[in-house]
């Protein structure tokens, strides 16, 4: 399955061609052309990776990054920008930017850049895979496969609970330490959110999601991966 990447860029021919850039490279796009259309694509398509300028024509690409975190931490930003001085670039990655390309730029460098970036926040390689019963998560394409039942996707946040879960696998991770992995500031009102995201996953990843066999409830305290059943 290929990672989804939004593209945010008000200028037409850019847009054009780094959107046909990434498809030719096997990326699903999302094109937009300011914030407001970056502020729906955001949580409508959920992309694995987001490229933003920094000068739009209804605000500013550091301003909307910072909005964007607060609703979605974990998706990975690239900034695409004509502001080449240092005191942009550093403001973009002190805001939380993975990296900060400035333009013009050659294509095969943006896709090295975006696949290093891609790595380095979803992790594991291609051949890494976790083994739950009868489903496998496969890290590097972001997908569950069972048998018979063909391949689904992940979005970014149900990756980034299933991972922080896998690494803590047969011990209790928290409420408070899943919101964490997953947003920023204060995690007052995020337990329902997660409660929807623990659904999504079992309905993924298990046999009968109403009477989960892995992705175990621990009242009171928060969720656990439960090790696999050793014949």
């Amino acid at each position: 399955m290929a990672y989804h990447i939004l593209l945010v860029d008000d200028a037409p021919e850019l847009r054009r061609m780094v959107g046909e850039l990434l498809e030719g490279a096997g990326y699903a796009v999302t094109l937009a052309a300011d914030c407001a259309q970056a502020r729906r694509a955001w949580t409508e398509s959920q992309p694995d990776a987001a490229l933003l300028d920094v000068m739009l024509p209804d605000g500013d690409g550091f301003s909307l990054l910072e909005e964007l975190r607060r609703v979605e931490n974990c998706v990975p930003v690239l900034f695409l920008s004509a502001r080449d001085e240092d005191e942009a670039r550093l403001r973009g990655l002190g805001l939380g930017a993975d990296d900060y390309i400035t333009k013009p730029f050659l294509p095969q460098e943006l896709l090295l850049r975006l696949a290093a970036v891609l790595r380095r926040v979803y992790g594991a390689g291609a051949g890494e895979v976790l083994r739950l019963g009868a489903a496998e998560v496969h890290w590097g394409t972001g997908t569950v496969r069972r048998p018979g039942g063909g391949e689904v996707a992940l979005t970014a946040k149900e990756y980034a609970l299933l991972k922080k879960l896998a690494a803590n696998r047969g011990n209790i991770v928290t409420i408070d330490a899943l919101c964490q992995a997953l947003w920023e500031g204060p995690m007052v009102g995020y337990e329902n959110t997660l409660m929807v995201h623990i659904r999504r996953l079992r309905e993924k990843l298990e046999t009968d999601p109403s009477h989960p066999q892995y992705l175990l409830t621990v009242r009171g305290l928060g969720y656990r991966l439960a090790q696999e059943e050793r014949p």
